[in-house]
């Protein structure tokens, strides 16, 4: 009885995935490191920082819809870049269970230099891909439930 469908491993697209995720998220690590950033906090960092632009009242809730994170680990993320300075939390005028989120000034900064070095490196790293476009489009298909 024969277990595996493919003839090698490099056949099995789920499995590329994994190898190709994993090599990123090593390479985005390190590239955050000099941030004291983990590439969850920069993302959650990122996310509040882009709904803010159109949104003064932006609240924890939002960003976990927008990063399509559990409402808990986007709280202790939140807890996190708060106690480290990089944005501040405080009460809603009208939402007793809601926290409006705010970046400070060093979150946006070191925000600012953490997202040029992660998209100089996405730019190497996905540079190799022909058409990226497509190759987006391709993934956003995959998002679409």
């Amino acid at each position: 009885m024969e277990i595996f469908k493919y003839k090698t491993p490099s056949e099995s697209t789920g499995f590329l995935l994994w190898k190709v995720n994993n090599l990123w998220q090593r390479e985005i690590k390190k590239s955050l490191k000099k941030y004291n950033l983990t590439h969850t906090q920069f993302v959650v960092l990122a996310s509040t920082v882009w709904l803010s632009k159109n949104n003064s009242n932006v609240t924890q809730v939002e960003i976990a819809n927008q990063i399509e994170i559990d409402k808990m680990m986007t709280s202790n993320v939140l807890r996190t870049l708060e106690k480290n300075g990089l944005l501040k939390r405080k009460e809603h005028k009208t939402d007793t269970r809601a926290k409006i989120i705010k970046p400070t000034k060093n979150g946006i900064d070191i925000l600012q230099k953490a997202i040029k070095e992660v998209e100089k490196f996405d730019s190497r790293f996905f540079g190799k891909i022909n058409n990226i476009a497509e190759f987006n489009n391709e993934l956003n298909k995959l998002l679409v439930e």
